[in-house]
């Protein structure tokens, strides 16, 4: 031990003769410019928040002030048809529930899958197994929306169409639905819940497994009622972010949930969701500085502010349920 102390001494004399010596000053210097330009990208990313915030209360304000807008219509109004017809309605509820519909089918579609699929990796995989299984799950994350889309147009919606014809009688969902929209937007979070559950999971001690064994539980025991547990805060944290990404995803609600905003529990009918109105203002035959293309920022504030609410709760969970362990 004494001769493998002296050696590290050694070698890190001969890496130190090998520098330069630099003065005091000149370091003091140099740490101070890399706490500079490291200050500045954080002000830099705060600036950018608070920009997008700026633009879009400015535009929402503007939108609210429009003659033709009622805020109490627009804030509790279960009416949506700004396009359609000759008096136009702006009541948001119809956006919000195409959208929560969307993201409540993702999650029961992703959350399940990918707890399931990170206790196995956590417990039951061996080594080699994880090592292959991991980097393959998370290769979905990096699959591009627009694939996810056509995904559920041509796989998904007639597989369920088939199986509802089977069953029933009749293909029951239309060919835009918001069931297969879900159901791609939950194949497209499912590695962020399996990937942070696992890692959540492997971060619990060892010793509350060991002891768990040592009572006589069994493998499904220790994973049940004893890491998952241990675990919760971690899961959680990852169920809240998959539901985030869920509630802002684009393109694939834009191709395969449809474009009719209505107030529908039904996974079956087409929706529309506040990001797929957005997308259809931006790329229709809107004025651009009409009351069309200001309703998309309020739109688009709305969201923000339900995702900025999702984000509290989820830390707030998480702290909650959070526990320290030496």
């Amino acid at each position: 031990m004494n001769a493998l102390s002296a050696q590290a001494a050694s070698s890190a004399a001969a890496l130190a003769r090998r520098g330069t010596p630099r003065s005091t000053l000149v370091r003091n210097l140099w740490e101070r410019a890399i706490r500079g330009v490291l200050g500045v990208t954080a002000i830099i990313s705060v600036a950018i928040t608070v920009g997008i915030i700026a633009i879009l209360l400015r535009e929402t304000v503007a939108f609210i002030q429009l003659p033709e807008i009622e805020l109490t219509d627009f804030l509790f109004g279960t009416t949506w048809s700004p396009l359609l017809g000759a008096e136009k309605h702006f009541g948001i509820w119809p956006l919000i529930c195409g959208t929560f519909l969307v993201a409540a089918v993702a999650a029961v579609t992703a959350i399940p899958l990918g707890l399931i699929t990170a206790i196995y990796m956590s417990e039951y995989a061996t080594p080699r197994s994880r090592a292959i299984l991991k980097p393959v799950i998370e290769i979905l994350a990096g699959v591009p929306t627009v694939v996810y889309g056509f995904f559920a147009l041509l796989v998904i919606t007639p597989a369920l169409q088939s199986a509802c014809n089977f069953l029933f009688g009749t293909q029951v969902f239309s060919g835009y639905n918001a069931g297969a929209a879900g159901i791609a937007v939950g194949i497209m979070i499912l590695p962020i819940v399996a990937s942070m559950s696992e890692d959540a999971m492997q971060s619990v001690p060892r010793s509350l497994r060991e002891g768990a064994y040592a009572l006589g539980s069994t493998k499904f025991d220790v994973s049940m009622k004893v890491v998952t547990p241990a675990a919760l805060s971690g899961i959680m944290a990852s169920c809240f972010l998959a539901i985030t990404r869920a509630i802002g995803e684009t393109m694939v609600v834009a191709l395969a949930a449809g474009g009719l905003a209505h107030m529908t529990l039904n996974p079956a009918d087409q929706v529309q969701t506040m990001t797929a109105y957005m997308v259809q203002i931006f790329l229709g035959d809107a004025p651009a500085f009409g009351v069309e293309n200001l309703s998309s920022y309020a739109v688009a504030m709305v969201l923000f502010t339900l995702t900025l609410v999702l984000s509290i709760a989820g830390n707030l969970l998480l702290k909650r349920f959070r526990e320290a362990y030496e």
